[in-house]
């Protein structure tokens, strides 16, 4: 499930998560914007290579994006080895 989120975020358009209610609980019920408010579009408009939009949206996307693609890499690398390991 992991590997299918950043196919997901790369298929769909940039400026898909730009509009509607925001699901942060801190949005909802404070009215007040968290540390993680935004991460989500400012990943998904980097992933589309518009980086001053997400840098915008999110200035932790310059953590937040690398430790994601670390994690997605991990991921993809220990399920190839399953792959290969069951097949030998």
């Amino acid at each position: 499930m992991l590997l299918v989120i950043p196919i997901v975020l790369w298929v769909l358009p940039a400026s898909f998560f730009d509009n509607g209610q925001s699901l942060c609980l801190s949005v909802l019920l404070l009215d007040k914007t968290c540390y993680g408010c935004g991460i989500t579009r400012a990943v998904q408009h980097c992933m589309h290579g518009d980086f001053k939009v997400g840098f915008n949206y999110n200035h932790l996307v310059i953590l937040v994006l690398p430790i994601l693609i670390y994690v997605w890499a991990k991921r993809v690398l220990f399920n190839w080895k399953m792959i290969q390991h069951k097949s030998n």
